[in-house]
């Protein structure tokens, strides 16, 4: 049996597989033909028609904040990324784990569930990303052990304190490194009078977002002068996009301070001693860390690769099936 882990992402798709480690890290995205539905790229191929496209092809994102937004798209692209990672002789059955934000609703297990075996995935495990996070930065788990996690994705951010009997106490929110592509947006209109896209946001956020303090890195911006609908070049620096990109971090902030206020004495003195443990695209920006550490006051621990820790812990998980026992969502 094939047996993998799935981060089926808002924004990117990361895929593990027992014996090869990360097989796959692709947008999570389908260009579809708008006339009759049909499909004329997945993945990154999609993500480069974003923006590009004439009026009869669009580019849809099937998961949207963690929740499956259309099935037959989620399916079809889920089929075609299992495609690119089995090997071309196996056509054995397929296990998969899904790693599915803090408080995953019945709900909405029952959709993933309805496109995997659409995608032709036999058997199907959940598990929540703050454990997941936790084994992908390799920290050991036990029951006696409390741990305090952070997960800033593109759609959705899960904040939790924890340990190997469950959850102590957590929250997902939607707010998340696409909150800020979108505001950079806005952001860069209103000062700079040019409407940019998507994928220029995205870049800016990518290249020059920071929270080190006097950081001055800066970036040339192509776009479209909104009142002359001229093509127009300009300079971005750091501090142009510092309120879009902490606006969003200050308020996962303030949830995780909720958070931590809700726990035990005893959890509390745990969460003292370790620290808390941060993940997700988001937190490739630079000096992230810090401004957490600072405004948590407590120490952070960052993921040396943030985008990948989650589905590094799915990885980890399906492949010990006493562990998987303990973290699966029943």
């Amino acid at each position: 049996m094939l047996k993998l882990a799935i981060d089926f992402g808002t924004s990117v798709t990361k895929i593990y597989k027992i014996g090869s480690g990360i097989v796959l890290a692709e947008a999570t995205c389908v260009a579809v033909q708008k006339e009759n539905g049909e499909i004329r790229a997945f993945g990154n191929e999609a993500k480069r028609l974003l923006g590009k496209t004439a009026e009869q092809t669009v580019v849809r994102f099937p998961v949207y904040e963690g929740e499956i937004a259309s099935e037959p798209l989620a399916s079809a692209l889920l089929e075609y990324f299992l495609q690119k990672v089995r090997d071309k002789s196996a056509f054995g059955r397929i296990e998969a784990l899904f790693c599915v934000p803090c408080g995953f609703r019945p709900e909405s297990r029952e959709k993933y569930y309805r496109v995997a075996n659409s995608a032709g995935i036999s058997r199907v495990t959940f598990a929540e990303v703050p454990f997941l996070t936790a084994l992908g930065q390799d920290v050991p788990l036990s029951e006696s052990n409390p741990v305090f996690a952070m997960d800033i994705g593109a759609g959705v951010t899960s904040v939790a304190a924890f340990s190997l009997d469950g959850i102590i106490a957590g929250i997902s929110m939607n707010v998340g490194g696409n909150n800020m592509d979108i505001h950079i947006i806005d952001h860069i209109a209103d000062q700079f009078n040019l409407k940019i896209g998507s994928l220029t946001s995205e870049k800016l956020k990518n290249t020059i977002g920071s929270f080190v303090e006097y950081d001055n890195q800066s970036t040339i911006v192509n776009g479209r002068d909104i009142t002359t609908g001229k093509p127009r070049s300009v300079a971005v620096a750091s501090p142009d996009i510092a309120f879009p990109v902490k606006v969003y971090v200050d308020k996962i902030i303030e949830y995780a301070e909720l958070i931590l206020k809700k726990l035990p004495a005893e959890v509390s003195a745990a969460m003292c001693k370790n620290g808390v443990y941060l993940s997700g695209g988001v937190c490739k920006m630079a000096g992230i860390a810090d401004y957490i550490s600072e405004k948590l006051q407590m120490e952070v621990h960052l993921a040396e690769e943030p985008q990948m820790a989650v589905v590094l812990g799915g990885g980890r998980a399906i492949g010990n099936p006493a562990l998987l026992r303990c973290i699966r969502m029943d």
